[in-house]
Formats: C-alpha cells, structure tokens, sequence
C-alpha cells in the first residue's frame, strides 16, 4: 500500500492536520485552535499536529500538501492569512520541507476546497467547477480541464471579491462592493437587524437561518439578497470561465434551501447565455473534510 500524504489546513479559526490515502479516504485527522499569538506559538501548533500525523504512520509519507487562508504566494511559498496577523510572509514551504523531508505543495484554501471536492465530493471528476465557501467570508477555487487553476500568485479563484454592488459598502480587501460585502454570513446578519430583525448583536447566520425557516420576513429577505449576490458573482465567473457546476460549502450553505433556492432563481435570471444555462450548483458533500483531502490532492497534480 503506498504511503499516505500528510495534509495540513492552516486557517484562523483552526488548524487542522490529517493523513490521506491515494484513495482520498481521510485516515488520520486532528486539530487544534490557532493560537491568537506570535509567530512561533502558530507554527509549534502546526508542528504539533505534523508530529502527531508523523507518529501514527512512523514518519512515513509521500509528500505533504498544505491548503492556507490567503493570501499566499506560491512562488514564494509563504502565506500572510488575514486573520493569521502573526503570518506575515511566513515560509511555510520550507518549514514543513525541513521538518518532514518530503516534496511540499502549497495551494490556497479555497482552491483546495474545490479540489477535495473534484476528487471525492459533489464535484467528483466534473472538468470545470467552481468551488465557493460561503461563511464568515466569502472564498473559492477553480478547477478547470480537471486541474486545479492557481493562477500567476497562487491566488486565482478568489470570488468573495467579484464586484456586484457598482456603489455598494466597504469591503475587508479595501473595495467596494463585494459579494462578500452582502452575502458573507455575518453581513447577511447585521443587514437583518438594520432592517428590523429582533436578534442580539451576536447573532449570527445560524440564527438568521432558523429565523427563516419559522417565517420571519426579514431573514428571509437577507437570504435572498446574499442569493441574489451570489447568482450574479457566479454567472460573472461561469462567463469567463464556461463552468458545469459550482460546489458551495461553508457554514451560510448549511441553512440548505434557504439559500440554494433563491440562488438558483437568481443564477438562472442573470446567467441566460446558452452556455450559461446548464450551469448547476450543489452544496457540497465534504464538509470540513474538503480542505484536507483538496490539499492531499495537489501532490496528484
């Protein structure tokens, strides 16, 4: 049996490690909160892990892939996550080369969403998908002619950032008028209280979305909007890039038909090329999974 490879999914809410087979079966997983601290104390959470990974196949692996919050800069192999502040043009490529002594790939986390989904999920072997995660932000990675899109910085994919709103609010990239600015889950939250939903400030998506399914008015509105800014994003991106299907994962997706059905009326709506039409969209079938086996999956590429 070959060996597995050692994946490594690095956000700022958590850091996760696991092994996967050249099946794409997850056999090994573990992780642990990222450590709102220095540097150091981030990278011996993610030691930690490898090490834990390591033992339980003693030290034997055929390479490690690493999916990583962006930005990332692949020739450079490093990452300066958003919500990492301490990883700023942080070498990971070369620290988990010295530490493990396999070959590293290194993709951004959005991009190994969708790969995990391409090769075990809701987008298994579709040629061109888009893979989005819609939750405290707005992410994606593109898969195209069956391999992983990554652009000139290791970047491509990048949708939560597709302009939808010409004169919209500020976005946490420095734009204006984002998908993510609308359709994020805690956007879709506060726009419900400013527009009269009765929930604490810390209410999040999971409490608009139950709001929804008993019926109240508003929730339901914030989910169309956040649909209708999604459906223009994805036709804009299935235009250029002549997609079959897009997965969406993430924690706003789990709240099902309340999303994927306005969604899809509002894809079909703004995408009404031909070539459009037989665009599908799928939540995904992964779930947290996804980043692990998508970064497992570079080292097939």
């Amino acid at each position: 049996m070959a060996d597995p490879v050692l994946a490594l999914d690095i956000g700022g809410t958590k850091i996760a490690a696991g092994l996967v087979d050249s099946d794409g079966n997850l056999v090994h997983r573990a992780k642990c909160p990222t450590p709102d601290a220095d540097e150091d104390a981030v990278w011996a959470a993610v030691e930690a892990l490898i090490a834990e990974a390591m033992a339980a196949v003693r030290g034997h692996v055929r390479g490690v892939g690493i999916a990583s919050a962006g930005p990332i800069d692949l020739p450079a192999g490093t990452v300066s996550p958003i919500n990492i502040r301490a990883w700023q043009g942080f070498p990971i490529v070369d620290r988990v080369a010295a530490l493990v002594g396999e070959p590293v790939r290194l993709g951004a986390d959005g991009l190994c969403m969708a790969l995990g989904e391409h090769w075990r999920g809701a987008g298994r072997d579709e040629p061109f998908l888009l893979g989005m995660v819609v939750s405290t932000g707005v992410g994606g990675g593109l898969v195209l002619d069956g391999a992983p899109y990554d652009g000139c910085t290791g970047n491509a994919g990048h949708v939560g950032h597709v302009v939808v709103d010409l004169d919209g609010q500020s976005c946490s990239c420095g734009g204006r008028g984002c998908v993510e600015t609308i359709a994020a889950g805690p956007r879709m939250a506060q726009w419900a209280r400013e527009h009269g939903w009765d929930a604490p400030a810390q209410a999040d998506a999971k409490e608009l979305a139950d709001a929804g399914n008993t019926g109240d008015a508003v929730a339901l509105r914030a989910f169309r909007r956040g649909a209708n800014a999604l459906g223009a994003a994805i036709a804009s991106v299935a235009a250029v890039c002549d997609l079959d299907l897009v997965v969406i994962g993430g924690g706003v997706a789990k709240s099902g038909a309340l999303l994927f059905d306005p969604l899809r009326e509002a894809l079909a709506s703004y995408a009404r090329l031909d070539f459009l039409r037989g665009v599908r969209v799928l939540p995904a079938a992964l779930g947290s999974e996804a980043g692990l086996v998508g970064a497992a999956a570079l080292l097939n590429t």
